[in-house]
């Protein structure tokens, strides 16, 4: 009787054991549906570190090493071997490249033509006031006129009607030096002697 009575207290003992963790159970379930119900809709992932797609930038390259022998691809020095002989000094070097100028300087003004000088050949008649102007005097008066470019010709008298006679005189101007419309001017300044100007011919020589 003693030996079923405590396997009853141990059977209730297991019983009261297993309500309990019955009971502990259901509340662990409720409160994992609690848990879900507040995840429910949401994503968990875990945080994955992100690589960047581009390479990494490439150290800058370090600057070459100047190299005494780069002046000579720019032209630097002029003692080269390949400009001064071998064994020439810096003097004869100077005195070589001077004559060489002056010979090419030389050739250059011989080949150079001279600028083509325009010159024309104008024929002036140069009337007087009346029949008593002395037209000797007169035509010293209009050769004092000088100008550069400017070379008086000959000169004859030609008879115009009643008595009265002109001076008809040939010059040589310099067509870059000597305007004709000032030579006019300066030869009817000679109020004393002179009427009128006009010109005859004008031709280029």
């Amino acid at each position: 009787m003693q030996l079923f009575g405590g396997l009853e207290g141990r059977v209730e003992k297991l019983e009261a054991e297993n309500a309990h963790l019955f009971n502990v159970t259901n509340i662990l379930a409720k409160r994992l549906a609690e848990l879900e119900k507040c995840l429910d809709g949401q994503t968990v992932t875990a945080a994955v570190p992100v690589v960047d797609s581009k390479p990494a930038a490439k150290p800058a390259a370090k600057p070459a090493k100047k190299d005494d022998s780069d002046d000579d691809d720019f032209g630097f020095g002029s003692d080269s071997e390949e400009d001064t002989p071998k064994g020439e000094s810096e003097m004869q070097k100077m005195k070589r490249l001077a004559a060489e100028k002056k010979v090419a300087d030389a050739a250059a003004k011989k080949d150079a033509k001279p600028a083509r000088v325009l010159k024309s050949n104008v024929v002036l008649d140069i009337k007087p006031w009346d029949d008593e102007t002395d037209l000797g005097e007169m035509e010293k008066q209009v050769r004092s006129i000088a100008m550069q470019g400017l070379v008086w010709g000959d000169c004859k008298h030609v008879e115009i009607g009643f008595g009265i006679k002109k001076l008809r005189m040939s010059t040589c101007i310099v067509d870059e030096d000597v305007g004709l419309y000032d030579l006019e001017e300066k030869i009817e300044e000679l109020e004393d002697f002179v009427q009128s100007v006009d010109i005859v011919s004008h031709n280029k020589i």
